[in-house]
């Protein structure tokens, strides 16, 4: 029991050690519990044969992660994406694995060998990328829906491939090995699978396959309910654990993915009105897993043999990561996936995958590659693995930077005519300050800093123009000399506060209207010279205070009247306030004075909600007809 104890304690000191430092330092965690895993395991030699072990109990992590994945993935969506998951991702499987089956076959390998490295070296690691993409908020992006389409179609591959291999076995490692070594039959399925026909075996798969959706469709959600109805959260992360497990023995019983049965079931339950409460409930066992998964990746390599053959090994690493990379690239640009988007589907996906180690000890075992082999071909998987978050690094401090400079350095636009209004941004809050003044006749000049924005404007027939507004020189062209008045709608708070300075000393005759994120950026914006600032939450909070109220039952008439007196205190009480914030000298702007002035404001509100109740309650009760009268007019 003490061994047991010592050793998971050794995996989560290195774990709680390493991780931390390495996502402070940009590294990322993936990388941090992979360093963790050598630092134990080659270089301290605190863990051991037991590595291997407890890497099978944490590929679980996957499970649960591609579960979780399926959650996020509606059936509909599933199908929208189904040419990419085919088309792309069948391309891809299909490509590298011809062309690395072809460069074995030069180097000298036996066709049934390579074929099966080929097949080892086409999949890609879904648990690094997608736990890195889902880190960087990648996740959501072009790229990173086309890199997930890949990769699930990967692991759709993997079966195809578990079933393959046993075909490919050579008659002499077979001779050679000893009675019992070998495992024949489906992967992963049970006895009296293996002895069916292919046709049976065939029809129990899919019944597997018809099992998981209709459990999940039809039973899950009386069964959730049954346990949500007791109020005990541990149960029901119980049953959400009962679930996850119970499909996943249920996919390896008949050979097929874990991952992939578990996927097709968080599909099938996406719709579910207990969909969140399943997420918070095994996600902290994927965070546990896939983190322990990763540390017994580094912890496992083999540095004897990996020294012995450094070269080697190195040099097919890299010649993985160049060849995936570049036939990654070549189908982005089949696929028309352009700019950064098709970075991070090369870079993401150029290595080897934890699906490659199960590949590579079923063609160990079913006796298609010598033991030695099997020894590179694990370090090599494991190496490719270890270089990944390196590729996200520079993606992410290399190529997307670049990608940005390059599109903010695009010639600036020259404006056709003045207007009388200039609109910095056209965003979500730029967009309807320009679409209500062009209503209304009121010629605008509207400049933003994204091209991809200003582009999508103009193809809705909405006159924008490419420069950033905070250059003197940008807004010159714009005609700021004839304009009256400049509003303010950009994202930026300091280059927000920037422009109102400049715009004041330069042009003090321009009227300016500032976007402001809060009431402390608003009154920074008042300090530096605005002419009127709104938050850009304060009108759309107080309409949903006000349709809170009226949802409780008050008349809407009197939900009008009290949403007028909280405007009328706000604004009597907001020159006081400013007042105080800019008398302040300590730098703080919020000293004593303002929080007293605060908390008055707040005291007022109240009172005059009180009075405003005092009054409804002592009024006349309207007639019938006459309340009716009321709500029409409100209606």
């Amino acid at each position: 029991m003490t061994g047991y104890l010592l050793q998971a304690f050794i995996y989560l000191v290195a774990a709680v050690v390493v991780v931390p430092v390495a996502k402070r330092l940009g590294l990322g965690s993936v990388l941090g519990y992979l360093i963790a895993g050598v630092f134990i395991g080659p270089v301290m030699n605190l863990v051991g044969s037991e590595t291997e072990t407890i890497q099978h109990f944490a590929e679980f992590g996957v499970v649960i992660m591609l579960f979780l994945v399926g959650l996020e993935l509606a059936p509909r969506a599933l199908w929208n994406m189904r040419h990419k998951l085919i088309g792309l991702g069948g391309l891809q499987v299909g490509v590298t694995v011809l062309f690395v089956t072809g460069c074995a076959i030069l180097l000298g390998q036996f066709w049934t060998i390579a074929l099966t490295i080929g097949l080892i070296f086409s999949l890609s690691s879904t648990a690094i990328v997608l736990q890195t993409l889902r880190e960087k908020g990648l996740q959501k992006t072009r790229g990173g829906q086309n890199t997930f389409s890949i990769l699930l179609f990967q692991d759709i591959a993997v079966i195809l491939m578990l079933a393959l291999i046993p075909l490919l076995a050579l008659p002499e490692l077979a001779a050679a090995a000893q009675p019992g070594d070998a495992q024949s039959g489906h992967a992963g399925a049970s006895h009296w699978l293996t002895a069916l026909p292919g046709w049976a075996y065939g029809l129990v798969v899919i019944g597997a396959i018809a099992a998981v959706i209709i459990i999940g469709h039809y039973f899950s959600r009386s069964l959730f309910r049954f346990v949500a109805a007791s109020g005990l959260r541990e149960t029901f992360t119980a049953t959400a654990l009962m679930l996850v497990i119970g499909i996943a023995a249920l996919m390896n019983l008949v050979g097929l993915s874990p991952a992939l049965g578990t996927f097709l079931a968080g599909v099938v339950l996406a719709n579910s009105e207990f969909r969140h409460e399943l997420e918070s409930a095994v996600e902290p066992f994927k965070g546990l897993l896939l983190g322990l998964f990763f540390i017994t990746v580094g912890a496992g390599i083999n540095v004897e043999v990996l020294l012995d053959n450094i070269g080697v090994v190195t040099a097919i690493t890299l010649a993985v990561i160049i060849v995936k990379a570049f036939i990654l690239a070549g189908l982005s640009r089949l696929f028309s996936i352009r700019g950064t988007d098709r970075w991070l589907v090369t870079l993401s996906l150029a290595q080897a995958g934890e699906f490659g180690f199960v590949l590579v000890n079923y063609a160990l075992q079913n006796h298609v590659i010598p033991a030695q082999m099997a020894q590179l071909l694990s370090l090599v998987v494991a190496l490719s693995m270890f270089l990944t978050p390196g590729l996200f690094i520079l993606y992410e401090t290399v190529i997307a930077p670049r990608y940005t400079k390059k599109s903010n350095a695009q010639q600036p636009d020259v404006p056709q005519e003045t207007g009388t209004v200039v609109i910095a941004g056209i965003g979500r809050f730029g967009q309807i300050v320009n679409r209500l003044l062009v209503a209304n006749g009121v010629a605008t000049v509207v400049l933003d800093v994204r091209a991809e924005q200003v582009a999508l404007m103009r193809r809705i027939n909405t006159k924008a123009y490419f420069g950033n507004a905070s250059k003197p020189d940008i807004l010159h062209t714009a005609g700021i000399e004839e304009a009256q008045m400049m509003v303010i709608a950009i994202d930026d708070r300091e280059a927000s506060v920037s422009m109102v300075k400049y715009l004041k000393s330069a042009m003090p005759h321009i009227t300016i209207l500032a976007r402001a994120f809060d009431r402390g950026h608003g009154y920074r914006l008042r300090y530096a010279g605005a002419d009127y600032t709104v938050s850009e939450t304060y009108h759309s909070a107080l309409e949903m205070g006000a349709e809170a109220l009226r949802q409780t039952g008050l008349h809407p008439s009197l939900v009008e009247q009290r949403k007028t007196a909280y405007l009328d205190i706000e604004h009597e009480q907001s020159d006081g306030l400013y007042d105080a914030w800019a008398d302040d000298a300590s730098g703080e702007r919020i000293d004593n004075n303002y929080l007293k002035l605060f908390m008055q404001l707040e005291t007022r509100i109240t009172e005059a909600m009180q009075q405003s109740q005092v009054n409804a309650r002592s009024a006349k009760a309207p007639s019938p007809n006459q309340s009716k009268n009321v709500e029409d007019t409100n209606s």
